[in-house]
């Protein structure tokens, strides 16, 4: 017995899809031997299948991408398990949906019966709504199956979490792509099968690279493909050619796989800043492209092209910083299409040129002994004496001016008593940094002694 969720809880799904739902629904896999990828959990023989088959599964939360089985999993799961099948979506339902459904599980558990939660992006369920979950989870009152496609370590509580297994979804392969589209069209039952339909090879390929890993999209973009070559057909018996016009027509591009809140912003933010510090220009440019293919904001590439700049740039190319915020201020100037040139030229100039993070290293060490030792009091030769009073008190005394002496270096003590002898930045020998070690060396050895 298996129940969905349409907003009437009691309500009994049919056992399968009305003939004029759309593709993607009529062709969910109904068992495990049906579904593609994910061979590391459905295949036979693996630890997942087995404890679904044994009907010795917990409560789990399944986290993946979209489009590649989480709920059809979950579905799965219920049938095989013979286990009524409660569903909700964490974006519209409240305590008050869990608890007529918690009731509902409770009146099935006394009569013998068990119940699938399944709660469809649960990471978007505040804290109070998983707190909520936690006691019937616990007691046993059903059986949670939760799917998010952000990191449950982050937007599931720990309690919560601690309490389910976490099982990783990976993204469809092109040949798992390839053979959902393959059985939507020769599927006479579900699929296209009774129509005359002649796909070709390179459309099929331009369709499976456009889904980008996800099946829900390329069950769409087919079924899509189909109406268009039906619409240009004026006889059903004649055959529906589907070439690369058809499905560039119908589809236009790919499906773009990018949360600019989500998890997939922060590995593309990583990617990019890593790909730089290891000075890869192409590696960095195509993660650029992707992140603004995904619609991400281009002041917040901006502002984290100059934090590179400075980072794992620094002083080994002063220019990086200046042209940094030169492509900040284009972007903001003329925005995107056009401002997007001015982020790959400065992507690019980050990644080729020499890298030093030795300011990087040196602030966190001045900020460490500024949080970790006493804020002694300026030594009184660096104190400014603006007032008689000041200047009776000896502030300023003993300073000596720089520029009156040769090459104007000079030798005093600028730190506290309690710091003296600290050294915070080492230059390294790349680009500019290297005239910066030799200037501070030559400092260090102090004024050239006359005899």
């Amino acid at each position: 017995m298996r129940r969905e969720d349409d907003g009437q809880h009691g309500l009994f799904a049919s056992a399968f899809h009305a003939a004029d739902a759309p593709l993607a629904a009529r062709m969910r896999p109904r068992t495990f031997d049906e579904f593609f990828g994910q061979k590391h959990l459905v295949g036979p023989g693996s630890a997942f299948r087995k404890l679904v088959e044994a009907d010795r599964l917990g409560s789990v939360i399944l986290w993946g991408p979209p489009g590649v089985g989480k709920t059809t999993l979950a579905e799965i799961v219920a049938a095989v398990t013979s286990a009524c099948f409660d569903r909700v979506s964490a974006v519209s339902a409240g305590v008050a949906d869990l608890r007529k459904i918690v009731e509902s599980a409770r009146q099935r558990r006394s009569m013998g019966h068990r119940t699938i939660l399944f709660i469809d992006e649960i990471h978007r369920f505040n804290k109070a709504q998983q707190d909520a979950i936690l006691p019937v989870v616990e007691d046993g009152t059903v059986r949670l199956i939760g799917a998010t496609t952000e990191n449950p370590s982050f937007e599931v509580n720990s309690a919560l979490l601690s309490r389910s297994r976490v099982y990783v979804l990976n993204a469809l392969t092109d040949e798992d792509i390839t053979n959902v589209v393959t059985r939507a069209v020769s599927d006479s039952e579900r699929g296209f099968g009774n129509k005359n339909i002649r796909f070709d090879d390179d459309a099929k390929k331009t369709l499976v690279n456009f889904a980008n890993g996800d099946a829900r999209s390329s069950l769409n973009m087919l079924e899509l493909c189909v109406a268009v070559a039906e619409a240009q057909h004026e006889e059903p018996s004649e055959e529906l050619l589907i070439d690369m016009n058809t499905v560039t027509s119908a589809v236009q591009r790919r499906a773009v796989l990018y949360d600019k809140n989500g998890e997939m912003h922060y590995d593309l933010i990583s990617a990019l800043h890593k790909s730089v510090r290891g000075s890869d220009v192409d590696a960095s440019l195509y993660w650029l492209a992707r992140m603004i293919d995904g619609g991400e904001d281009p002041l917040y590439l901006a502002r984290r092209i100059v934090r590179m700049a400075t980072e794992d740039v620094g002083l080994a190319d002063p220019q990086a910083l200046i042209l940094t915020m030169a492509a900040q201020q284009a972007v903001h100037f003329i925005g995107l299409p056009e401002g997007s040139l001015a982020l790959a030229q400065a992507v690019a100039y980050l990644a080729a040129a020499p890298k030093s993070n030795a300011v990087y290293t040196a602030w966190g060490a001045a900020q460490s002994d500024v949080e970790n030792t006493r804020n002694d009091a300026v030594p009184i030769h660096l104190r400014n004496a603006p007032t008689g009073l000041m200047k009776e008190l000896g502030y300023g005394k003993g300073y000596k001016y720089a520029h009156d002496y040769e090459g104007g270096f000079v030798e005093q003590q600028n730190f506290p008593d309690a710091l003296v002898g600290r050294t915070y930045y080492h230059p390294t020998d790349r680009g500019f940094e290297l005239r910066m070690r030799e200037r501070m060396q030559k400092r260090d050895q102090g004024p050239p002694k006359t005899e």
